[in-house]
């Protein structure tokens, strides 16, 4: 996420808002979670996700640059901060595509500025949820670590690439990380 800001890719002061709400998203996710079950997200994201890899697919210049915003950045992250902090608190899988998707076709961001700019989303909402999640000792400190130092690796390197590679490497990855999630989610759905 450093590297984005860095690199001039993401305005923190212009998250700010994003930041604000997808904490308040997250919080009722993480509430929600301790009273309902999430049997029916479980059938019903990797559908979702399907949706978001095909609609990539066939929408090659989706995300190619910045375009027009169809929506305005206060009311956008007003809506999108609450509904996707709000599920990645209470389920979490495919969140940062969500993002994505979301910036790019409704702010017009390019696919480089919607991915740096997940990055700041999906920590805010990772954070909160582990705050908690942590105040409630529902945290495992083991599996979260390795998967803490696994996304920290990740990100480094991931965004290194894409500030120097740009879109054109971001999109098949972007596709094929959502195509093995969604795979993976109806793999654990069927088992």
């Amino acid at each position: 996420m450093l590297h984005f800001v860095r690199a001039g890719t993401v305005n923190l002061r212009d998250c700010l808002v994003g930041i604000l709400w997808t904490t308040v998203g997250a919080a009722l996710g993480v509430g929600a979670v301790q009273l309902l079950d999430a049997t029916v997200l479980k059938q019903l994201i990797p559908w979702l996700l399907a949706a978001i890899a095909i609609y990539t697919l066939l929408s090659p210049r989706l995300g190619a640059e910045d375009a027009h915003a169809v929506m305005k950045p206060g009311l956008f992250y007003l809506l999108f901060g609450l509904a996707i902090g709000f599920y990645d608190g209470f389920f979490g899988p495919g969140t940062g595509s969500f993002w994505t998707m979301a910036l790019m076709m409704l702010l017009g961001y390019s696919m480089m500025r919607a991915t740096a700019t997940t990055k700041v989303m999906n920590f805010t909402s990772n954070f909160v949820a582990l705050i908690f999640f942590l105040s409630v000792s529902q945290v495992r400190f083991v599996e979260g670590i390795v998967m803490g130092i696994g996304q920290f690796m990740g990100a480094r390197v991931g965004s290194k690439l894409v500030i120097k590679r740009g879109t054109a490497f971001i999109r098949p990855l972007f596709i094929t990380m959502v195509l093995v999630l969604v795979g993976r989610l109806i793999y654990l759905n069927v088992k």
